[in-house]
């Protein structure tokens, strides 16, 4: 067994471990039955929207990406890409092992049009990044509302706005074939945290909460931000220990805390497992079958 191999399954292990870890430490804190119970009498007219709002997070998301690939002279469709983001969606949170959603979208893509590996490479991170960006201008508006956390308004908005500028220099300096569309793909990732947002939200109301949103929404955007590191499956447990860390800092429900972090991943599972569809129809993208993890990686070291 090589080095590659073997780090590659003790790295798929520790996810394993950590995630199991995590999960079993949230729930010997909470009520399993009070869980229960508080699912079983949500209001499932808040759920239906809350799970149409992430739906459209994601149509929004998929649009983001294809701007970015327009950047680099790739005319795809916007029904493909779906298509493939749809497919990455799935072997990202189902899959996490492995090279991942993003493996197959440049491996699909680089066959359908020969264009460079190091380029879609930069599109993904890009469409990455500004996700990223948006998430820190939300998590950057809710602070200026929670006084609890004692930080001046000042010191929240110039840390975001110097961020900003220097983001949009590299850039523009570095990174010119994404300058020309900075602002409408950057549009579009507000777009897909504020959908997700609402989706938050609407989850608060099925659940009958009639408190203040604003802790809550921050632990949610500050649990997105934790689960983007590859410590567990899915970000599954890494988003219960922040909302169960964030419950007993500013004094909350943890078992709501819980609930909202446990009902958005069913919610993205549901609709991440639409991806499955490609697994067994490969023809819809327009192959007999899908490549292997094999196949994957040894095209990652062709350019």
């Amino acid at each position: 067994m090589n080095k590659k191999l073997l780090w590659k399954i003790i790295k798929n292990v520790l996810k394993v471990v950590v995630t199991i870890a995590a999960l079993y430490w949230v729930f010997s804190k909470v009520s399993i039955d009070d869980l229960k119970d508080a699912v079983v009498n949500s209001n499932p007219i808040f759920l239906l929207l809350a799970f149409l709002a992430y739906g459209t997070s994601i149509l929004i998301s998929s649009s983001r990406l294809l701007s970015f690939l327009k950047a680099i002279g790739l005319n795809v469709s916007e029904r493909y890409n779906f298509k493939l983001y749809q497919l990455g969606l799935f072997y990202n949170l189902f899959l996490p092992g492995g090279v991942g959603g993003d493996g197959y979208k440049i491996y699909f893509l680089r066959k359908k049009y020969n264009i460079k590996g190091r380029k879609l490479l930069g599109a993904l991170f890009f469409d990455r990044l500004s996700g990223l960006w948006a998430l820190c201008l939300i998590i950057a508006a809710l602070v200026i509302f929670m006084p609890q956390l004692k930080i001046p308004n000042y010191l929240t908005i110039l840390g975001f706005c110097a961020g900003t500028i220097l983001y949009y220099f590299i850039v523009g300096k570095f990174f010119p074939d994404f300058k020309s569309n900075f602002i409408k793909t950057h549009f579009k990732a507000i777009g897909v945290q504020s959908m997700q947002v609402l989706s938050a939200i609407m989850i608060l109301y099925a659940l009958g909460f009639e408190g203040k949103f604003s802790p809550y929404l921050f632990l949610f955007l500050a649990s997105s931000l934790v689960a983007i590191i590859p410590f567990s499956v899915g970000g599954l447990g890494m988003r219960e220990l922040v909302y169960m860390w964030g419950a007993n800092f500013f004094h909350l429900d943890s078992h709501l805390a819980v609930l909202i972090s446990l009902l958005f991943y069913i919610i993205s599972a549901i609709m991440a497992f639409t991806g499955s569809y490609y697994i067994f129809h490969p023809s819809a993208l327009g192959t007999d079958k899908l490549p292997s993890v094999k196949e994957i990686e040894e095209s990652q070291t062709e350019d």
